[in-house]
C-alpha cells in the first residue's frame, strides 16, 4: 500500500482562479502527485504525494516554470498591509485616470497617428517589447504548457497591431495589460486582507521556564507540558491550563467576545488571547497549528477549497470564455477584414473578472466572519446558508446551557421551611458528582446556607444518594429510589413543566421536593425571532429528553419538537426535510450531534473553541456561545450572494457591451485595453462593502 505525505508550498504571483488552475495543472503533472489543492487566498499549494514520487524541489521548479514564484515563508512580511494597499490603490486610480485621459485625448486629436509617423517603427517595437516583456514571458510559458490565458488573446492583439504598423496602439495595450495586472493583484490582496490580519494575531515568541530560568524562544519550539509565563499586555502563545496566577484575558481573537474574561488556576486559555491585567503561568497543551487559533486559521485558509456551485460555474465559464472570444474575433475578421477591430475584440475580453467575481466576495466574508467568532468552512456553505429555510436545534448545550439549576423548593413538613429542605438536601449531596447534585449545592451556597457534613455517604447510580446526617438516614433521589407512592399535586405540576424532581426523605418520611431544570439561553428568543423574520419559518427542537421536558421548552420558544430521539433519529429527521427539497441548518454541540451536523446542509457547532469534534464535524462553528451570531451569519451569507450576483451580472453585461462595440468597430484597441481593466475595479469596490460589515 502506497504511503502518502502532504506538503504545503507557498506560491507567489497568483491573482485569480485562472492562475490557481495553471499552478494546479503544472504540479499535477509531476510523478507521484495524488492531489493538488491551490489556495488563492493563502497563496499556497497543498500537495498530497506518494512516497518515491516528486519532491519539494520538483514542485517548486514546476511552480516557477508555470510563471509563478516560490517565496520563502520565513522571509520578511509587509509591516503594514493596510497602508500598502491604500497607497497602491490610490496610485492605481491616479495612473489609470491619467493614462485613460491621454488615450481618449490621443484618439480624438489624432496624436497617435502623429507618433506612428514621427517615431521610427523599430524604436516603437523596442518600447513595446521592453514594456510587455513580463507579460509576453508568462504567455510563452503558458503556451509551452498548452494553456491559453487572457494575456494570450491580448498578446495576439498586440501582434496584430504591430503587423499593421500601429506600434502606438500596441504600446497602449501593453500599458493597460500591466495596469490590469496590478489591479487584479490589488483586488485579490484586498480579499486576502482579513485572512492576513487574522494570521498576524498569532504570537511569534513565548517565555518559558527551563532549568529554573526564564527564556524567550520561538513559539514553534515550545513543547507540550512546558510552563509558559505570560505577563500583563502579552499574548498567550499556546493552548493550555492556568497553573498559577490570575489575569483578565481578552479572547476576541478566538471567540470574538468583546468583553475580557477572568482567568485563574484551572482555567483553559487559548493562543492569541491577550492578558490585559495580571500574569499567568500556563501548562502547555497544544502549540502552533494544533492550537485552537491555529486550527481556525488553517480552516479559513482551506475554506477556498470548498467551492460552491456558483463559484464552480464561474470557474468553468471563465475557462470556456477565452475560446469563445477567439471565435468572435475570427468571425469579426472574416466579416470586416479589419485587423484593428479584431485586435480590439481580443483585447477587451475580461476573463479574469469572471474568475474573480465569486472568490473575492467569498474570501472577504469568510475572513471577516472568522475575526468576529463565526467560522465558515467555505463558499459552498455560505451559499447553502443563504438558501436555508429549515432550522433544527439540539437541546442540551444548544438551546440550554447544559447546566441544571434549582427552580423550585417545596416543603412537605410542617416544621421545615423551604431553606431547611434545601440545606438538608445539599448536605446529603455534598460528595456527589452528579450534575443535579452540583445544582443543589450551588443553590444552597447562593442562599448563604451552611452545609452539615454527613457521617456516611452512599451513591446509587441512576437513582440517587443517601447519607447519615445527625445520626439519621436521609435520602435524595427519584420517586422510585425514596419509595414514595404519594400522589402529590405539587409534584405533578412540576413534572408537567418538564422539570426533574428530587425527593427528600428522612428515615422514610417525605420532607420535600426540589425541582431542577436546564437553563434556557437568554438570547435565544430574540435570535429565533430574527430567524423567522429572515424567512426560516420551520424551526424544530430535536432532543433525546423525555416528552414533557421537550414540550415545556418548545412551548416557551414557540416551536415544534421531537423528543426521545437517538442520534440516528436526528439524522433521519434531517434527511426527511432534505428529501422534500429543503435546505437544512442543524445546530448542536458538536459531540453527540456530530452525525446530524455532518448530514445537514449546514451543520453549526455551538461554542467550538477548543472542541476538536465540533471543529471537524460542523460546516460552521460559533467560536463563542452566542446565538446572535446565527441570524447574523445568515444575513452575511445573503449579503455575500447578492454581491456575487451583482459582480457576475456586471461582468457579463460589461463584456457583452465591450465585445459588441469592439466587433462593430466602435471601440479601438487602445480604448479596449483601458476598458479591460475596469471590471476588476468594479468587483473590488463592490466586494469591499462586505469587509466593512460588522458582525
Amino acid at each position: 500500500m502506497a504511503k502518502y505525505k502532504t506538503l504545503e508550498v507557498p506560491v507567489g504571483g497568483m491573482d485569480c482562479a485562472e492562475c490557481a488552475r495553471h499552478v494546479q495543472k503544472a504540479v499535477s503533472d509531476l510523478p507521484g502527485v495524488e492531489s493538488v489543492t491551490v489556495l488563492l487566498s493563502s497563496e499556497k499549494a497543498v500537495v498530497k504525494l506518494a512516497s518515491g514520487g516528486a519532491g519539494l524541489s520538483d514542485i517548486q521548479k514546476a511552480v516557477r516554470q508555470a510563471g509563478y514564484t516560490v517565496p520563502d515563508p520565513a522571509g520578511p512580511q509587509t509591516a503594514s498591509l493596510d497602508d500598502f494597499n491604500r497607497r497602491v490603490g490610490i496610485l492605481l486610480v491616479l495612473v489609470f485616470a491619467v493614462v485613460l485621459f491621454m488615450v481618449i485625448a490621443g484618439e480624438l486629436l489624432g496624436l497617435f497617428d502623429v507618433l506612428n509617423t514621427r517615431i521610427p517603427f523599430p524604436i516603437g517595437l523596442a518600447l513595446v517589447i521592453v514594456g510587455g516583456w513580463p507579460v509576453f514571458k508568462n504567455v510563452a510559458q503558458a503556451a509551452y504548457h498548452r494553456q491559453i490565458t487572457s494575456h494570450t488573446l491580448m498578446t495576439v492583439g498586440v501582434i496584430a497591431a504591430l503587423v499593421i504598423g500601429e506600434w502606438v496602439t500596441a504600446a497602449i495595450v501593453v500599458t493597460f495589460m500591466r495596469v490590469g495586472d496590478y489591479v487584479e493583484r490589488f483586488t485579490t490582496e484586498r480579499a486576502r486582507r482579513a485572512l492576513k490580519e487574522l494570521s498576524a494575531l498569532a504570537p511569534q515568541t513565548a517565555r518559558v521556564q527551563r532549568a529554573g530560568e526564564e527564556m524567550e524562544i520561538p513559539v514553534q519550539e515550545v513543547k507540550a507540558g512546558e510552563t509558559v509565563i505570560v505577563r500583563p499586555g502579552e499574548k498567550i502563545p499556546v493552548d493550555g491550563v492556568v497553573t498559577a496566577g490570575r489575569a483578565t484575558v481578552d479572547q476576541s481573537a478566538i471567540t470574538g467576545e468583546s468583553m475580557p474574561v477572568e482567568m485563574e488556576v484551572g482555567s483553559e486559555v487559548y493562543a492569541a488571547a491577550m492578558a490585559t491585567l495580571g500574569s499567568l503561568r500556563i501548562e502547555t497543551r497544544r502549540t502552533g497549528s494544533e492550537t485552537t487559533f491555529g486550527r481556525v486559521v488553517k480552516m479559513v485558509e482551506e475554506a477556498e477549497a470548498h467551492r460552491g456551485d456558483m463559484q464552480r460555474y464561474a470557474d468553468q465559464f471563465s475557462a470556456l470564455y477565452l475560446p469563445v472570444v477567439g471565435f468572435i474575433a475570427a468571425v469579426t475578421f472574416l466579416l470586416s477584414r479589419d485587423p484593428l477591430s479584431t485586435a480590439a475584440v481580443l483585447v477587451v475580453a475580461c476573463s479574469c473578472s469572471f474568475a474573480l467575481a465569486t472568490p473575492v466576495a467569498m474570501l472577504a466574508s469568510i475572513g471577516r466572519s472568522a475575526k468576529h467568532g463565526l467560522l465558515i468552512k467555505g463558499g459552498k456553505y455560505l451559499e447553502s446558508m443563504a438558501r436555508a429555510d429549515v432550522l433544527l436545534i439540539d437541546k442540551t448545550g444548544t438551546v440550554t446551557l447544559g447546566q441544571p439549576r434549582v427552580t423550585d423548593v417545596v416543603s412537605l413538613h410542617d416544621e421545615m421551611s423551604e431553606m431547611d429542605v434545601l440545606a438538608l438536601a445539599a448536605a446529603v449531596e455534598r460528595d456527589s458528582e452528579h450534575p443535579l447534585a452540583e445544582a443543589v449545592r450551588r443553590a444552597a451556597l447562593e442562599e448563604g446556607l451552611s452545609l452539615v457534613e454527613p457521617q456516611t455517604f452512599e451513591s446509587v447510580p441512576g437513582l440517587g444518594v443517601r447519607a447519615r446526617v445527625d445520626g439519621e438516614i436521609v435520602a435524595v433521589g427519584s420517586r422510585r429510589f425514596v419509595q414514595t407512592e404519594e400522589r402529590l399535586t405539587a409534584a405533578r405540576k412540576l413534572e408537567a413543566q418538564g422539570k426533574t424532581l428530587l425527593f427528600l426523605t428522612r428515615e422514610g418520611e417525605l420532607l420535600g421536593i426540589i425541582a431542577a431544570a436546564d437553563t434556557l439561553r437568554s438570547e435565544i428568543p430574540t435570535a429565533l425571532a430574527e430567524m423567522k423574520d429572515l424567512g426560516i419559518k420551520k424551526i424544530e427542537l430535536l432532543t433525546g429528553d423525555n416528552e414533557p421536558t421537550a414540550a415545556a421548552i418548545a412551548d416557551e420558544l414557540g416551536i415544534a419538537f421531537r423528543a426521545e430521539l437517538l442520534p440516528e433519529d436526528k439524522i433521519n429527521a434531517v434527511k426527511s426535510y432534505q428529501a422534500g427539497g429543503r435546505t437544512v441548518v442543524m445546530i448542536g454541540d458538536g459531540v453527540n450531534d456530530a452525525p446530524a451536523l455532518a448530514q445537514a446542509d449546514i451543520g453549526i457547532a455551538m461554542g467550538a473553541a477548543g472542541t476538536d469534534i465540533a471543529l471537524e464535524a460542523a460546516h460552521v462553528s460559533l467560536m463563542r456561545e452566542d446565538w446572535g451570531l446565527i441570524p447574523e451569519g445568515i444575513r452575511t451569507a445573503r449579503r455575500t450572494m447578492r454581491v456575487v450576483k451583482m459582480n457576475l451580472g456586471f461582468t457579463a453585461l460589461y463584456n457583452v457591451i465591450g465585445l459588441s462595440l469592439a466587433a462593430l468597430g466602435y471601440l479601438p484597441p487602445s480604448l479596449a485595453a483601458a476598458a479591460q481593466s475596469l471590471p476588476d475595479l468594479g468587483i473590488m469596490a463592490n466586494s469591499a462593502r462586505l469587509m466593512r460589515k460588522k458582525l
